[in-house]
């Protein structure tokens, strides 16, 4: 299994990016998906989530209304697109699944089955 992330970079305050996540070696429609942030000297912490239908998501609270996941499964891809960034959004980003038809919960208590490689997004004020 491979999930790859992409989209980091640096962005001035107020702006936005788009993160993507290529999956393989799974099957994908089957699988609740997340994002998770390792910001520098701190612990990784959940972003969001997004049920294996897509019918359900869930956001850490200081990223509602700006962050929003979404899934396109035809095309085995994750996403994350992050709207009005703050200094406080710099991190690096992690795409990760749960269990396969694992309820949404399961990513919002870090029961991950697999992990990708991180990207990283610099915010600056």
């Amino acid at each position: 299994v491979q999930l790859q992330a992409s989209g980091g970079g640096l962005v001035q305050a107020g702006g936005s990016l788009r993160l993507s996540c290529a999956a393989s070696g799974l099957t994908f429609r089957g699988y609740t998906l997340g994002w998770f942030r390792q910001a520098p000297g701190k612990e990784r912490e959940f972003v969001a989530a997004i049920s294996w239908t897509g019918g359900s998501t869930y956001y850490e609270d200081s990223v509602k209304g700006r962050f929003t996941i979404s899934r396109d499964n035809a095309k085995n891809t994750l996403y994350l697109q992050m709207n009005s960034l703050k200094p406080e959004d710099t991190a690096v980003y992690y795409c990760a699944a749960g269990a396969d038809e694992a309820p949404i919960i399961v990513i919002i208590r870090g029961e991950i089955a697999y992990w990708g490689q991180g990207t990283k997004v610099t915010v600056s004020s």
